[in-house]
């Protein structure tokens, strides 16, 4: 079986990069979108606020003590998903093994694709072109043989990037890969990897899977094929998303209730950027904590209206904590979800008279 074609699409600052192209005042000089208020954060930033060490889910505060003359755009995400439905229809012109992660990134599987490229290279070079040609857009895109190694080509050179991994040349690659460029190992576990003494992708290749699992759980199967080069996920067209969550893991337990509210209130920040981000309504939301020990609690509330702000979720997110009724808690971690997505009502028109009804 011959290996396959995979190409992942990351847009570059992609909320932002539209408001500099629909306003040319904003061209070239440092934005985020965002509010600027003491709670706000920033959704995403432009390269020139970047360069100031300005990213997505910092505090609107930090990001003007570090580049003060930032300007902060309100996010229209109406537009942002208009523009994303136009980059998808670009990829269909190629393939409909399409997997949209978000708004602006997909995987694509153009092993077999409609326009007969050999090539899956020349396939993202038309991509990256028709976008900017198209929409006045830039992306970056890594092409390679499973979805993990294109992720990670993807970020190589952004913005306006082009990478790839050829199957010859990933275990090279992989080896001199820091471990915190590798995808799913965030800051924590990072942390936890340089104190096992892996720091680099040829420190993970030579740990056990058996070393892995047992520092690192269900975790340590994936950890290990990575280090290999393995990813046998295939790309899912259209994945009909269930939930949407984020969690924090600490670098120090909490113990007092004052920190342990004041870690909820940005969770369910965060929380709220990604259900707008990903632009999922649901009626249960789910608090999951970690203690010291490693053992887990979830407390889940269902109601009858859509969780969409902060003003809704961080009451209930507070209620479920007091109902859990913690006595001297050692919290290693803590998590929120929102999920049973809304049922979206049938549309009643005869399917011939609704085919370019866009919801």
């Amino acid at each position: 079986m011959s290996e396959r074609k995979i190409i992942h699409i990351d847009m570059d600052a992609f909320y932002a990069s539209i408001e500099q192209r629909d306003h040319p005042e904003y061209r070239g000089k440092a934005i985020a979108v965002g509010r600027p208020e003491r709670r706000g954060v920033v959704a995403t930033a432009s390269y020139e606020a970047r360069r100031f060490g300005v990213h997505s889910a910092m505090s609107s505060v930090r990001a003007l003590r570090l580049c003060p003359g930032l300007i902060f755009v309100p996010p229209r995400f109406e537009v942002y998903k208009e523009v994303s439905a136009q980059i998808h229809e670009i990829f269909h012109e190629y393939t409909d093994i399409v997997e949209p992660l978000a708004l602006d990134e997909a995987f694509l599987d153009v092993t077999e694709n409609k326009k007969g490229i050999p090539l899956a290279v020349d396939i993202a070079k038309a991509i990256k072109r028709e976008i900017r040609e198209k929409l006045g857009l830039v992306a970056s895109a890594g092409v390679s043989y499973n979805k993990f190694l294109a992720k990670i080509a993807s970020d190589y050179r952004k913005p306006d990037g082009l990478y790839t991994i050829h199957p010859d040349r990933a275990p090279d690659f992989i080896a001199r890969l820091p471990i915190e460029a590798f995808w799913g190992i965030g800051k924590v576990t990072a942390r936890e990897m340089h104190a096992l003494g892996v720091h680099k992708g040829a420190d993970l290749r030579r740990c056990s899977l058996e070393f892995l699992t047992r520092n690192f759980g269900k975790n340590g199967q994936i950890y290990h094929d990575f280090a290999r080069g393995i990813d046998p996920r295939p790309v899912t067209p259209e994945r009909e998303r269930k939930s949407v969550g984020c969690e924090n893991t600490f670098d120090k337990d909490l113990t007092d209730r004052v920190p342990i509210i004041i870690e909820l209130y940005h969770i369910t920040t965060e929380l709220v950027r990604r259900l707008e981000k990903a632009d999922f309504r649901g009626h249960t939301l789910t608090l999951k904590i970690t203690f010291a020990d490693f053992t887990r609690k979830t407390h889940a509330v269902t109601v009858d209206h859509p969780l969409v702000s902060r003003q809704q979720i961080l009451p209930l997110a507070k209620q479920l904590l007091r109902d859990l009724d913690l006595q001297s808690p050692q919290i290693r971690l803590l998590g929120l979800s929102v999920s049973n997505p809304v049922v979206p009502p049938q549309n009643p028109l005869p399917r011939q008279l609704s085919l370019n009804f866009k919801p």
